[in-house]
């Protein structure tokens, strides 16, 4: 049995002549213990193994009584005795006609439901100490950023006011009043408090998510989709260089935790 990352849960089986009616069964007891993923389950059976050659005397005596018959009438060479054996039917490899039973081999599923359980779960802590360390950089570069000057109002505010002072040369053409309402309007439109504020919200709810356990991983996707939103809206508002940086390195590290969130059930 093994298991690869997937949206939703697609269970496949393979299975041995004669037992597909185990098919639905196994589907079942799969989904009982795995809810996210694409699980393959292959069902081989060793018949022969430790089996010893049996004879059939029944049929061995109706091919010497032909053979007998034969003998006088048809222009062959005569039957050897390897020949004969060779014959369907006259020697048996032990009894392979009889599978083991159903309830066996549902037990050997849940052996091995309990194997991948074991491997999924000491995987599973390595992606956990993997997304604590994304999440503990996330929460880095909210910090910075929300420190950056690129992130105050006041000092969008001044940034702004000078680059319009300059702009007019020194010239009274806007009032103060007039200045201020402008370099305020401008400020509101660069201000990212609102998406560094969601940031920790979203920083929040993952923590809080790890320490829940269970089929989380649809959850965390949903919330890598938030991340981005907001590191793309901080982007896109800001009008500093090191806001600027600090953003683009927010969303490549959004998008380590959303391929690690893609692992998880």
């Amino acid at each position: 049995m093994r298991s690869v990352n997937g949206r939703g849960l697609d269970v496949r089986s393979r299975l041995p002549a004669g037992l597909d009616h185990l098919d639905a069964a196994i589907r079942a007891a799969v989904a009982k213990r795995v809810t996210r993923g694409n699980v393959s389950v292959t069902l081989t059976l060793n018949t022969e193994s430790g089996q010893r050659p049996r004879l059939n005397r029944a049929v061995l005596d109706d091919m010497l009584a032909i053979v007998r018959e034969l003998r006088d009438t048809v222009d062959v060479a005569p039957a050897r005795l390897d020949g004969i054996l060779s014959l369907r039917g006259v020697l048996d490899i032990g009894d392979a006609g009889a599978p083991p039973e159903d309830a066996k081999l549902l037990a050997s599923l849940s052996d091995a439901l309990a194997a991948l359980g074991r491997a999924r779960g000491e995987e599973g802590r390595e992606i956990e100490r993997t997304m604590v360390a994304h999440l503990d950089e996330i929460e880095k570069l909210t910090a910075d950023a929300a420190r950056s000057a690129g992130a105050q109002p006041a000092a969008i505010k001044a940034k702004l006011e000078a680059q319009i002072a300059e702009l007019i040369g020194g010239q009274t053409a806007l009032t103060p009043e007039r200045l201020a309402g402008e370099a305020a309007l401008l400020a509101t439109r660069a201000d990212v408090r609102e998406e560094l504020d969601r940031l920790k919200a979203h920083l929040g709810a993952a923590r809080a998510l790890l320490r829940e356990g269970g089929a989380i991983g649809r959850k965390l996707d949903f919330l890598s989709q938030e991340f981005n939103r907001e590191a793309n809206t901080l982007c896109s508002k800001s009008a500093d260089i090191e806001l600027t940086r600090l953003g683009l390195a927010l969303k490549a590290s959004i998008d380590r935790l959303r391929e690690q969130a893609a692992n998880i059930e």
